[in-house]
């Protein structure tokens, strides 16, 4: 670049630069009145402090799991107050974020309710829920050992009638706003946008294993076989036992999950039997594989009550 070219690039910034549009506030008035009017004074700290009913109800949280979540993610969401602001506390960052994900509602929302600008919201809730998965994950999805696959098959076995399972798959479409430029791959056959969501159950009713954020277009058999799951077992390195006998049989057969017509046969997971003039055995086997596939559904149904 000469001299010249300097000299119109300088005098072009600064036009630029004049004709910006100055910020009316550094922070809006309305967001200002956050530490006297915000929700998370007006509302979070009186519920926490004497209605443990309707605390549960803004945050389907109950106040003990609460205090323990915030216990855990506290340090990370750490914040150093500065001169230009007081930073948000972990606190009220976890109350924001709950609310926002149990009541469905909008970042404007969350914006006019905590006094918290729409912007910084949605990057901090973002924030929060990776900060909620990378502290929690190894707790409460722990990678599943020999010991653990033996424990589940055994929940199987006694609640369900259905031996050598290690869990129920099945996949659930989660409604989004189309994103932009997507085209049609967010697009589901049920004719809405949607993510997938994967999981598998065990006989508690606990998800063992959750794959989140394929494209609503994918089906389960799709999303199963892109999942890290899937390429675990077939690398056998998710420690699953050796073939075992069947109770009353000198037959050993595999471990396996189960899943419905949608899923692909494979030797570690079963699907029913297609058809309606079934032999009774296969009636049989229909009926207990539902049995055990119905822990997974079930979940689902508890996780979207909640």
């Amino acid at each position: 670049m000469d001299s010249g070219e300097a000299v119109a690039f300088v005098l072009t910034t600064y036009t630029y630069l004049r004709k910006a549009k100055k910020r009316k506030w550094w922070v809006h008035p309305v967001n200002c009145a956050r530490y006297r009017h915000g929700a998370f004074v007006t509302l979070y700290k009186p519920l926490w402090e004497k209605d443990p009913v309707k605390f549960f109800n803004l945050l389907r949280m109950s106040i003990l799991s609460f205090d323990e979540l915030l216990a855990t993610v506290r340090e990370p969401l750490m914040k150093m107050d500065t001169k230009m602001r007081t930073a948000l506390s972990p606190e009220e960052l976890l109350v924001f974020t709950l609310s926002y994900l149990a009541s469905g509602c909008s970042l404007q929302d969350i914006h006019y309710l905590f006094r918290i600008g729409r912007s910084t919201a949605g990057i901090l809730i973002r924030k929060v829920c990776k900060t909620i998965w990378n502290t929690t994950k190894e707790e409460c999805i722990p990678t599943p050992t020999e010991e653990t696959w033996a424990r589940i098959s055994h929940g199987f076995l006694e609640r369900a009638d259905f031996p050598n399972c290690l869990g129920a798959v099945d996949g659930k479409h989660i409604r989004v706003i189309k994103p932009e430029r997507s085209g049609s791959l967010y697009m589901n056959y049920k004719h809405f946008f949607s993510i997938g969501l994967m999981a598998v159950a065990d006989a508690s009713y606990r998800f063992t294993y959750v794959d989140i954020g394929s494209y609503g277009k994918d089906s389960d058999s799709t999303v199963f076989r892109n999942s890290t799951l899937w390429t675990k077992i077939q690398s056998r390195s998710l420690s699953i036992p050796k073939p075992q006998k069947l109770p009353g049989t000198d037959i050993a057969v595999p471990f396996a999950f189960v899943g419905d017509e949608a899923f692909g046969l494979s030797s570690n997971l079963l699907r029913p039997y297609s058809g309606i003039q079934l032999s009774e055995k296969k009636r049989v086997f229909n009926c207990r594989l539902s049995r055990a596939r119905r822990y997974v559904e079930c979940s689902f149904g508890i996780l979207t009550n909640k």
